[in-house]
């Protein structure tokens, strides 16, 4: 049996609720005939595309031959044969809208940040909670291939003890004077949710609570480096919001991480987001689909001399960590994951409260910089 679930899809008109979640995610479901269950029935998603820009919407529909579209959020959330409520707008809208939706009793999924501050974050959770829906948080980068990797490596023992992680995240966003930004301006402005360390460090909050430890204290620094922008109508315009970070991390059990983030930053590194890890046993490198690893005994013994070359080539001597899993695009992984848990309550740990958690770091690290000094986390209940 078909089980024909209905989903409003606010936002996919914007850059990643079209790319990521409507074509790589939820149309791919549908193109692969839907999701199997164990009991031999599927789940078909049956969406609805909302958004601001009539012409965009069409476009979309003709793409994917996806027949319902509207500009119109509460005729949407009206519709009785939807169940789940998607939010893939800018941060500023969000708190409203999902809070409509969780009125309308729809479960929600959506975007990170959750909030533009922890009380909106943290008031979704309470109001999802309170109206018992299910709800949920993107949180994409668990499952990239190069990090699902290096979790088994985690798993497997193979660090030893874990000593350190360095995050190198990051590339040139063009500022739009002389080539195009490949980013909205909107990501560029305080008053409208932008910046990196509201953005990345959300991201930093789940990988590292979900991979190593439990964050405890941070310290950051950011910087807004390119002032001034050029936006999508071609006006040049103040960049108000910070466009890279460099935080660190005290996590639960001594572990020390570092990240730095930067829309302002050339690449020279094996791939946009690469993840470091050093341990007593053992070192590994993961990026978005590969892992390299160097065991202890495979670890060289450089001696500091500056007056000659350098005997050591520091790129060999790492192995590579086989391709022998097959992975799904990662926001279609969660998407299938949260689909189940809709209709078969399968577990989905990954809830509105994992989503507040992010929100708190990101908050953090912005108190950080303003007094320029270490900020403890607290747990959230």
């Amino acid at each position: 049996m078909e089980h024909k679930l209905g989903i409003i899809m606010n936002g996919v008109t914007g850059r990643m609720g079209t790319n990521q979640h409507l074509i790589r995610s939820i149309n791919e479901i549908r193109q692969s005939g839907g999701i199997p269950l164990s009991n031999g029935n599927s789940i078909m998603p049956d969406p609805i595309l909302v958004g601001r820009n009539i012409s965009k919407l069409k476009h979309l529909c003709e793409r994917t031959g996806i027949d319902r579209m509207t500009t119109n959020l509460e005729e949407a959330l009206h519709d009785q044969e939807t169940s789940i409520y998607f939010d893939a707008q800018v941060t500023s809208l969000r708190h409203a809208s999902v809070l409509q939706a969780i009125a309308a009793g729809k479960h929600v999924y959506c975007e990170k940040p959750t909030g533009g501050t922890l009380a909106e974050a943290l008031d979704l959770y309470k109001q999802g909670e309170l109206a018992g829906i299910k709800h949920g948080v993107v949180q994409d980068k668990l499952w990239l291939p190069g990090l699902l990797k290096l979790s088994r490596l985690i798993d497997q023992g193979f660090f030893g003890r874990i000593l350190s992680i360095r995050g190198e995240f990051g590339y040139w966003v063009f500022e739009g004077h002389r080539k195009k930004a490949q980013r909205p301006s909107w990501n560029y402005r305080k008053e409208e949710g932008g910046g990196i360390i509201h953005d990345m460090l959300c991201h930093w909050r789940y990988l590292l609570d979900n991979l190593f430890g439990a964050v405890q204290a941070v310290s950051c620094l950011g910087s807004t480096h390119i002032p001034r922008r050029v936006d999508e109508q071609g006006q040049e315009y103040e960049a108000t919001a910070d466009d890279a970070a460099y935080a660190t991390f005290e996590l639960q059990g001594g572990i020390i991480a570092h990240f730095n983030s930067s829309w302002t930053v050339r690449v020279r590194r094996d791939d946009l987001l690469t993840l470091q890890v050093d341990g007593t046993e053992g070192s590994a490198v993961a990026g978005l689909r590969d892992c390299y690893y160097q065991a202890y005994d495979q670890t060289p013994r450089p001696v500091w001399n500056p007056d000659v070359p350098q005997a050591i080539d520091f790129f060999a001597g790492w192995d590579k960590v086989p391709d022998d899993q097959s992975n799904e695009n990662a926001f279609k992984a969660q998407w299938i994951l949260f689909l189940k848990h809709v209709v078969n309550d399968e577990p989905f740990p990954w809830t509105l409260l994992e989503g507040a958690k992010g929100v708190q770091l990101a908050q953090l690290g912005l108190e950080s910089w303003a007094k320029r000094r270490w900020i403890d986390v607290q747990p959230l209940t």
